[in-house]
């Protein structure tokens, strides 16, 4: 038997053990009950037939009812902004359409793209007046203030505002979607759909499990039990009044802060709380395909690390001291889940410690050097509860993904899991430290993903394939 100092540092790891799986089982419980509460309701809906996906069956080209901006903002976006801009306007033949793209005087590879692009008269290319990159926000109000002076120009004022990216490929029916619904609400989000990539099954590919999720589930719930709807950035838009209500709550001249790092999430939620109606709109089109945005997401640890450390830093830290907290309890409960990023982080570094600590004190213990803390029937039940909530969890990922992107794909969903919550760990590793740094007076600083590569090309190539195999058979 080992006496002595060394024998207590061993018994230390064992106490230590036991102290961070107690910890780790109540928190995944609490989650593991939030989630389940959210598919209580996403099943009663589903077996109430309040979540039966609408066809659209209005013509894709109808002409809008107002003038419609589309505001997108590009910091090197030479790769793909030239297919991005043409690309929509085949999609969106609408006259009253207008598609701001926004650039810096020092991103001159973006500026001859657009040159390039077509010359769309519908095509507004607006030149910021200072070097890049600022901020996102700054570039949406830099076009912001295009659009006023347009408008003064032209007498007639921009009935719709719509956020996308310069990676972003439309889909024929969203605009015409989006215009009639801003008939009765004031904002409209469209899901986001990633495209899978072959070079990155397991980077990427996350992201199409999470948004699978995201897009039919939470958001869904979201608006049925009317807490406020976070704008993706994306396929979303939002009416003239609802912009300038926001204004008006902001005391300023533009729409969007500057000093925020998810400005879209923001403008969204402050949608509901300036006295606007939002909707979340999951609808196929005639053929049954979902109208969403579709783009390629980060395919790298490294980009994927850097894209979420914004929105960590964004929603979680950012948004709480922003944004308050709403009374509500649907908005308690949506803003809880919002930003309990960083503490789900925390509880996964723990059980990844674990995960190494665990086998080392079964050895200690085997060798007779340490006697582990015994395991009472709570943590017993605990863990249980979270093993079978795990499991719940992994399927109900698989099903949402599988329904989207085919079975292969619900079934990489599964073993993508540990990929999501590393990435998850590192990013909000990378934001705590970064909102430190702007507590101290640091600049906020815009970290852009640079993409080289549009969806469309991928997507031409499948519907080619796709006529070669028709005239074949």
């Amino acid at each position: 038997m080992i006496t002595g100092p060394c024998f207590t540092a061993f018994q230390w790891l064992a106490v230590a053990e036991h102290e961070l799986l107690l910890f780790a089982a109540i928190w995944f419980a609490v989650f593991a009950l939030d989630e389940m509460l959210v598919d209580l309701v996403w099943f009663r809906l589903r077996f109430s037939g309040g979540l039966r996906t609408e066809r659209l069956f209005v013509p894709a080209q109808d002409e809008l009812r107002g003038v419609a901006a589309v505001l997108v903002p590009a910091w090197q976006e030479s790769g793909v902004i030239g297919d991005m801009v043409r690309h929509s306007f085949r999609a969106w033949p609408q006259r009253n359409l207008r598609i701001y793209v926004g650039c810096y005087r020092n991103d001159e590879a973006t500026l001859a793209a657009l040159v390039g692009s077509g010359g769309d008269h519908r095509l507004r290319v607006v030149l910021h007046d200072c070097d890049g990159p600022t901020t996102k926000a700054d570039c949406l109000n830099r076009l912001y203030r295009a659009i006023c002076e347009d408008e003064r120009r032209s007498r007639r004022r921009v009935r719709a505002l719509i956020l996308h990216d310069a990676e972003d490929m439309v889909h024929p029916s969203a605009l015409t979607l989006m215009d009639r619904a801003l008939d009765r609400v004031d904002f409209v989000q469209l899901p986001v759909r990633p495209e899978p990539q072959a070079t990155s099954r397991w980077v990427a590919g996350h992201y199409c499990d999470e948004f699978a999720e995201a897009h039919a589930r939470d958001m869904v719930v979201r608006d049925r039990i009317g807490a406020a709807l976070p704008a993706a950035g994306v396929g979303c838009a939002f009416s003239r009044r609802a912009i300038d209500r926001i204004i008006v709550q902001r005391g300023s001249v533009d729409p969007f802060a500057a000093d925020c790092l998810t400005e879209d999430y923001e403008c969204g939620v402050l949608v509901n709380h300036t006295g606007g109606q939002s909707a979340f709109l999951r609808v196929r089109d005639e053929r049954g395909a979902l109208i969403a945005t579709r783009e390629y997401f980060p395919g790298t640890i490294a980009t994927s690390v850097r894209q979420k450390t914004r929105w960590i830093h964004g929603i979680a830290f950012q948004g709480w001291e922003r944004l308050g907290w709403r009374v509500g309890p649907s908005d308690l409960w949506m803003q809880a889940r919002d930003r309990r990023g960083p503490l789900v982080a925390l509880v996964l570094t723990v059980a990844y410690v674990l995960v190494l600590l665990w086998p080392l004190v079964l050895a200690l213990e085997a060798w007779g050097l340490v006697e582990r803390w015994p395991s009472g029937g709570l943590l017993r039940g605990l863990l249980m509860f979270n093993l079978a909530s795990l499991i719940w969890r992994l399927a109900m990922r698989a099903m949402h993904a599988g329904r989207e992107y085919g079975w292969a794909e619900g079934a990489r969903a599964v073993v993508r899991f540990p990929v999501g919550n590393v990435i998850t760990i590192m990013a909000t590793q990378r934001a705590l430290m970064a909102y430190l740094r702007v507590l101290s007076g640091q600049r906020i600083q815009w970290e852009h993903t640079v993409h080289r590569v549009h969806v469309v090309h991928a997507c031409s190539e499948e519907e080619h394939s796709g006529a070669v195999l028709r005239s074949a058979a």
